[in-house]
C-alpha cells in the first residue's frame, strides 16, 4: 500500500494573485470521475469571491458542503485557529473526502502550511500529496518577478502600474521552491517563441528540478496533479524558503477592502473603469461580482493590474440582493476613499 493510500491525501494549490488557481480547482472538480473531492478556499478579503465561484459552478458531484471557505486572514498565519480544526472536521465526517484540495490565498507562503501537516492529529490521518504552483505566464513573461532587480526597476519606470516590490518576488520564489508541479497558465496569451525561455526562467527561480505543465484556463487533468504521493511534510529540507528560520511572518505590505455599489449599465465600460482605477492607484487586483441593469445573470469580474476579464456566471437567485461587490487588493497605504469613489463614479 502506498503512503498516500493509508491517509487522506491533500493537494496544496498556491500561486500569486490572478494566476488562475480557482479556475484550475474548478476544472479538477468537474473532472473528478467519481472521486469525492473537498476544497478549502482561503480567500483574502471579506467578500468570499473565490469560494462563491466554486460553490456556484453547478458540478453535481461536488455538493456545496464540500466547499469550505476560510476568510479570516492568510491561512499560513492562522494554522491553529482555522486550518487544523477545519481539516479535522473534514476527516471526521461519516463519509470523509477521498482527496482534499487546498486553494491558498495569493499572499500565502506554502511552507508553514506544509509544516501544519506535522501536527499530531493531522499527521496520523493525512499527507500532503503534492504542492502545485499556478503561475500567470503573461505576468512572469512581462518581468513582474524577475531575478534581475535592475531589469525590474527599469520596467517599473516604464510602467508605473507594475509593482515589483521585493516581498512580492520572495513570495513568488517561495511558491516555486515548494512546488512539486508548476502549472504555467494562460499560455494562449503568450507567443509560442517565448515559451521555452519562460520555462527556463521559472525553472531557475524554482532552484531545483520541478515538473512544469503549460496550460490554458487551468485545464489540467486530475491524473496529472492529484496522486503525486509526495509526502511533502517529510520533504521540507528540499523545499527552501526565504523565510526559513523565522518563527512567523506578516503580510503588512498588503491590505484589502470591499466596495459595494448598485447596478452597472455596461460590462465593457465597467471593465475599462476598473482598469483605469487599478492603474491610477497601483492596485494589484480587483475581483468580485456585478449586477448589470436589465440582465438576469450575475457578472463575474477578475482584474490583475490593468488586465480585466468578465463573464456572466449564473442567474441571480430570487432571494439575492442585486448589487455589485468588489474586493480591492494592494499594498498597504491604499487611498480607500478615493478608490471607492472612483469605482462608483
Amino acid at each position: 500500500m502506498s503512503f498516500s493510500a493509508a491517509k487522506i491525501p491533500a493537494t496544496i494549490v498556491t500561486g500569486f494573485l490572478g494566476a488562475g488557481k480557482t479556475t484550475m480547482v474548478r476544472h479538477l472538480l468537474g473532472n473528478a470521475n467519481g472521486r469525492r473531492l473537498a476544497v478549502i478556499v482561503n480567500e483574502f478579503g471579506a467578500e468570499g469571491v473565490d469560494g462563491e465561484t466554486l460553490r456556484s459552478c453547478g458540478i453535481e458531484d461536488c455538493p456545496e458542503e464540500n466547499i469550505v471557505e476560510l476568510a479570516n486572514g492568510c491561512l499560513c498565519c492562522t494554522v491553529a485557529d482555522d486550518f487544523v480544526p477545519t481539516m479535522r472536521a473534514l476527516i471526521d465526517r461519516d463519509a470523509p473526502p477521498d482527496h482534499i484540495v487546498i486553494e491558498t490565498s495569493g499572499l500565502a507562503l506554502p511552507k508553514p502550511l506544509i509544516k501544519a501537516f506535522d501536527w499530531p492529529e493531522i499527521r496520523s490521518r493525512m499527507t500532503v500529496d503534492g504542492v502545485v504552483a499556478v503561475i500567470d505566464g503573461p505576468a512572469v513573461a512581462e518581468g513582474r518577478f524577475a531575478d534581475d532587480l535592475d531589469a525590474v526597476e527599469a520596467m517599473r519606470a516604464e510602467d508605473p502600474s507594475i509593482d515589483h516590490d521585493n516581498p512580492l518576488q520572495e513570495l513568488y520564489e517561495d511558491q516555486l521552491m515548494a512546488a512539486d508541479i508548476v502549472v504555467l497558465n494562460k499560455t494562449d496569451l503568450l507567443e509560442a517563441a517565448r515559451l521555452p525561455g519562460l520555462r527556463d526562467e521559472i525553472a531557475a527561480a524554482a532552484g531545483r528540478p520541478v515538473r512544469m505543465i503549460a496550460t490554458t484556463e487551468g485545464a489540467v487533468d486530475p491524473v496529472v496533479v492529484l496522486g503525486l504521493d509526495a509526502a511533502a511534510e517529510d520533504d521540507l529540507a528540499a523545499r527552501p524558503s526565504h523565510h526559513d528560520g523565522e518563527d512567523d511572518h506578516e503580510h503588512d505590505d498588503f491590505e484589502s477592502f470591499d466596495v459595494a455599489m448598485g447596478e452597472i449599465e455596461s460590462p465593457p465600460a465597467f471593465a475599462a473603469r476598473l482598469a483605469r482605477v487599478a492603474a491610477a492607484h497601483d492596485i494589484l487586483r480587483i475581483k468580485g461580482f456585478a449586477a448589470v441593469a436589465g440582465k438576469p445573470m450575475r457578472l463575474a469580474v477578475q482584474g490583475v493590474g490593468r488586465r480585466v476579464n468578465h463573464h456572466f456566471d449564473r442567474l441571480w437567485a430570487a432571494d439575492e440582493r442585486r448589487e455589485t461587490r468588489l474586493v480591492v487588493i494592494g499594498q498597504a497605504g491604499l487611498d480607500r476613499a478615493a478608490i471607492a469613489e472612483a469605482l462608483r463614479s
